[in-house]
């Protein structure tokens, strides 16, 4: 008996299988297919779960795609933070952050999520609150550490964050990001000589 109830999964780990399952099936639909293409019942069959345990996680698509939204920004902000923890100076770890940023928006249909169809589907406030609890708030760290003026800081923020996404979308049309990243270090450069 004992045996059996080691053996058993509760039913918190049940339900976090079942939205790990559900957000991994609607996050390939979305990438390919996008946000207003993809049903419901189609994400249900790629889950293969009931129409009901779909609903039982999640009170409508839109709430789904949050879930993947937030999966996939929090994606982003880790590989980042990999790749800002190794480099040396403030200003390296703003460039490795910035190269990263461009490696992980090249992820198929990331784009297509984050910067095309999260801003139609959840407003751009909603997106604004997500950057920050990610990858934004670690741009804001990373100009906060170069020596930036605490005032200039947030609206800097969002404007290397609008140009980081305006490249990260050329670069996952397959443009080249070595000229991105030398603009960003002349840029860099220019804060920190401030």
């Amino acid at each position: 008996m004992q045996e059996k109830k080691q053996g058993r999964r509760s039913n918190r780990d049940r339900s976090e299988d079942m939205r790990i399952r559900l957000v991994g099936a609607a996050r390939g639909l979305f990438a390919t297919k996008g946000y207003a293409e993809t049903s419901t019942p189609e994400i249900v069959q790629a889950a293969a779960v009931t129409r009901g345990a779909l609903y039982h996680h999640y009170p409508d698509k839109a709430a789904l795609f949050l879930a993947v939204v937030r999966a996939e920004a929090a994606e982003v902000a880790a590989e980042i933070e990999r790749s800002s923890d190794s480099a040396g100076s403030p200003p390296d770890a703003l460039l490795s952050g910035a190269e990263a940023y461009f490696t992980a928006m090249k992820k198929p249909g990331r784009t297509r999520i984050l910067l095309l169809d999260g801003p139609a589907v959840l407003g751009a406030g909603e997106m604004a609150r997500i950057d920050g609890e990610t990858g934004g708030g670690t741009l804001a760290e990373g100009l906060r550490a170069v020596g930036m003026d605490a005032a200039l800081i947030a609206p800097t923020a969002e404007m290397l964050s609008a140009g980081f996404d305006r490249a990260a979308l050329a670069i996952a049309e397959g443009a080249d990001a070595a000229p991105y990243l030398a603009a960003l270090e002349r840029i860099v450069q220019g804060l920190v000589a401030e």
